[in-house]
């Protein structure tokens, strides 16, 4: 926390949501425009009505954050300037990011508007956030997975604002980047559409056996977050906003967790840490409001656990508290929030009748540190009174009659002189103009001109790269035996045909005391080799690389491959002059977003695996293409073997099957503690080479997992000649998708 300030930020799936959480204690909202939010299924306003939210606000000193948070695509881009500008003209707050390409644009186009970063870019130390600092960046809401430690941390080295969750729901995956609702039914979460896969049950398979205990199949189902006892120690990270979750829930929901977060932050700052204490009764009012099979305080202590998953059948439907309903109606969802003003008025007989009204102290904004709101109107003389002069009593009271305005006279000063008169519709007019004026006043504190559109569209002409007449024909491997075919394999192309060919090694899997030789192995052949860094970067990542520096450095990789958000600044400081290749998961919907990347230092970006064959072409990145391979439902902090079996600290593989019959192998990535499931089958593009080949591609790569020797050689071979020599392979065997190729996604 810093300086005493703290922020609570509240979900708003609605105008409704939106004026229940001013209503409670809300500092600032979140909430989506009709378009680009990361909540498609909300009650997301309209225009009108979000830009009077904006104004709603403003009016009560409180600020809104737009969610412009989802992956865009090219054809999508030319939509951003028209959408935003009335919001940014109305004063907008800020803007919470998940595509770098947006986050360039907006940076670029509208000026002053504050770039948060959203939790989907995962995020999870210094590095990233320094990085996206330097590129504009004023605030951070890192993944959720982070310890306090790890908070504590990168507020320390970075000084930027930092935004966390303390209540509500967590994905199992980290940061919400998850393709599982997306591969299995076109409803991708990185755009808004999560069909929540993580909320099903699951029988869990190693060695043919089940591990599964009773009525416990809802394995990656987390528990909702609730922090109400740790959030002094929160607080004293350094972090700036507690942000609660909840933009598909109801305005009862939302006013009731404001109102007790609220509570709670303010006995912090008034009591301090010895002073804290928690009412069971509002755990139980929290509860109340929404559970889904208990709650849990996340990650903030520990880097997973059994208590955190929900396991078993939802709980049955219960009839909520009405008491507790109407309390909350009454209260905040259908309460009229007033603001407190001072007044003034001079009256006197043939003179003109004055009337000052003001906000009742100073209003803190972006363009103004402190700003005092007040409207002046003036009235017709009063008359000198023939028989029953006008009270001061009774002009106060008629003036006072604030009506339906948003304000209430906290005072009012009424300076007369002499037995006057002045009709009631005069001093109703000046009330009412007044008011008005002083509402408009404060909308003016906040509202912006945007600058005129500059030259260009943000939508390019769709350019199609020339197809080179040979991109390097890369692997990806797990394995040494996947090693050792590629080797062969890559070897022997190379000596009788020529061409480009290179290695990925999956730092997972290949251990430090690997990186020389494999490397030296594949340069006595003519084969680059590259390391691929772990799809999550945090402190078990940062210090096996950086008791592993020399060995990296004597590897002499031809290139790194980058996974994360986190891991470009790493590599800079660590390892300079290294080439990077950015990974699927750094993602390029849009040509905005490849420059973005090559900004960060990307000489190769990857293909995102969302995108059709068409976005791909109007994207243009180039760079690299997956053709085959498992891709990775999720990457998780959890671990399915610890939470069903115990933690043995041992890699493997377990077999998660669904409703339908599917098998998705799960791996423990035991080197930096995360999990992956990969897709039941893998991605094949076999068969599409004509499709493929004309998206100018500069390299195209296989992904091997759990293929073995034989797998691997025979897959490699029906690429080659494909891709490569340009014959007919034949049908791809066994079971394999075409992802997102054909289809793309919403």
């Amino acid at each position: 926390m810093r300086n005493g300030k703290v922020e609570i930020l509240a979900p708003a799936g609605s105008y409704e949501s939106m004026k229940a959480a001013i209503n409670a204690g809300a500092d600032a909202v979140y909430i989506g425009g009709s378009r680009f939010g990361a909540r498609a299924y909300a009650d997301n306003p309209d225009e009108e009505n979000l830009v009077k939210a904006i104004e709603f606000v403003h009016l009560h000193g409180k600020k809104l954050y737009m969610t412009v948070n989802t992956l865009v695509k090219e054809r999508e881009l030319s939509e951003l300037s028209g959408f935003l500008r009335p919001y940014y003209e109305a004063g907008l707050d800020g803007v919470i990011i998940q595509d770098l390409g947006v986050f360039r644009y907006i940076r670029d186009h509208f000026p002053g508007l504050p770039l948060h970063v959203s939790t989907q870019m995962t995020v999870t130390g210094k590095y990233g956030a320094k990085s996206l600092k330097e590129m504009g960046a004023s605030r951070i809401v890192p993944a959720r997975e982070l310890s306090l430690d790890e908070l504590r941390a990168m507020y320390a080295e970075t000084e930027m604002e930092i935004e966390v969750f303390v209540h509500g729901a967590l994905c199992y995956c980290y940061s919400g980047q998850c393709l599982f609702s997306s591969l299995i039914g076109g409803r991708s979460g990185n755009r808004g559409r999560c069909a929540q896969t993580c909320r099903l049950p699951f029988e869990v398979r190693q060695d043919g056996k089940s591990l599964n205990r009773k009525n416990e199949k809802y394995v990656l189902s987390l528990k909702d977050l609730c922090t109400l006892d740790i959030l002094p120690d929160i607080l004293e990270t350094g972090v700036c906003s507690l942000k609660i979750e909840g933009r598909m829930k109801s305005p009862r929901y939302t006013a009731g967790v404001v109102s007790v977060y609220r509570k709670y932050v303010d006995m912090y700052l008034n009591e301090g840490k010895s002073g804290y204490h928690v009412d069971e009764a509002d755990r139980r009012m929290l509860l109340e409001l929404f559970d889904r099979g208990g709650q849990t305080d996340g990650y903030y202590k520990r880097h997973n656990g059994r208590d955190m998953v929900v396991l078993k059948e939802k709980p049955a439907f219960r009839e909520g508290s009405q008491e507790l309903y109407d309390t909350l109606d009454r209260l905040y969802v259908n309460a009229e929030k007033k603001e407190p003003v001072t007044g003034e008025a001079w009256i006197a007989s043939g003179k003109k009748t004055r009337l000052t009204v003001s906000l009742a102290g100073q209003r803190q904004t972006e363009k103004k540190r402190a700003a005092s709101v007040s409207a002046y109107v003036e009235g017709a003389p009063a008359e000198e009174a023939k028989s029953a002069p006008m009270s001061e009593e009774r002009i106060r009271k008629q003036l006072m009659k604030t009506g339906g305005s948003p304000f209430v006279f906290e005072s009012l000063e009424i300076h007369m002189e002499g037995d006057v008169f002045l009709p009631v519709q005069e001093l109703n007019r000046m009330r009412r103009e007044a008011l008005e004026a002083l509402e408009r006043g404060i909308y003016d504190l906040y509202r912006r001109k945007a600058p005129e559109e500059k030259s260009g569209s943000a939508l390019r002409e769709t350019v199609h790269a020339a197809a080179p007449l040979r991109p390097e024909f890369n692997a990806l491997v797990s394995t040494k035996e996947q090693f050792s075919a590629c080797l062969t394999r890559f070897g022997g192309w190379k000596k009788e045909k020529g061409g480009e060919f290179g290695i990925y090694l999956a730092s997972e899997s290949f251990d430090a005391g690997t990186w020389k030789q494999a490397s030296e192995t594949c340069h006595e052949k003519g084969i680059s080799c590259y390391l691929m860094l772990p799809r999550i970067f945090r402190r078990e990542a940062e210090s096996y690389f950086l008791r592993n520096r020399e060995r990296l450095l004597e590897a002499g990789f031809d290139a790194l491959g980058v996974a994360s958000v986190e891991e470009p600044e790493f590599v800079k400081q660590q390892f300079p002059g290294v080439k990077l290749f950015f990974d699927h998961g750094m993602y390029v919907f849009n040509h905005l977003a490849k420059e973005a990347m090559e900004e960060l230092g990307a000489c190769r970006v990857t293909v995102p695996v969302e995108l059709n064959r068409r976005e791909i072409a109007d994207a243009g990145a180039g760079g690299e293409m997956i053709v085959y391979g498992r891709l990775p439902m999720m990457v998780s902090a959890q671990c399915i073997h610890r939470t069903l079996s115990g933690c043995d600290k041992k890699p493997g593989v377990l077999w998660m099957k669904d409703r339908k019959g599917k098998e998705f192998p799960v791996e423990n990535q035991c080197r930096f503690c995360y999990n992956t499931i990969w897709n039941a089958a893998p991605l094949s593009l076999h068969g599409l080479s004509d499709e493929v080949m004309g998206l100018g591609a500069e390299a195209l790569r296989l992904n091997f997992t759990l293929e073995d020797k034989r797998e691997t050689e025979a897959v490699l071979s029906a690429f080659y000649r494909e891709f490569i020599l340009g014959e007919d392979a034949g049908a791809a065997a066994g079971d394999f998708t075409r992802g997102h190729f054909k289809r793309g996604i919403e």
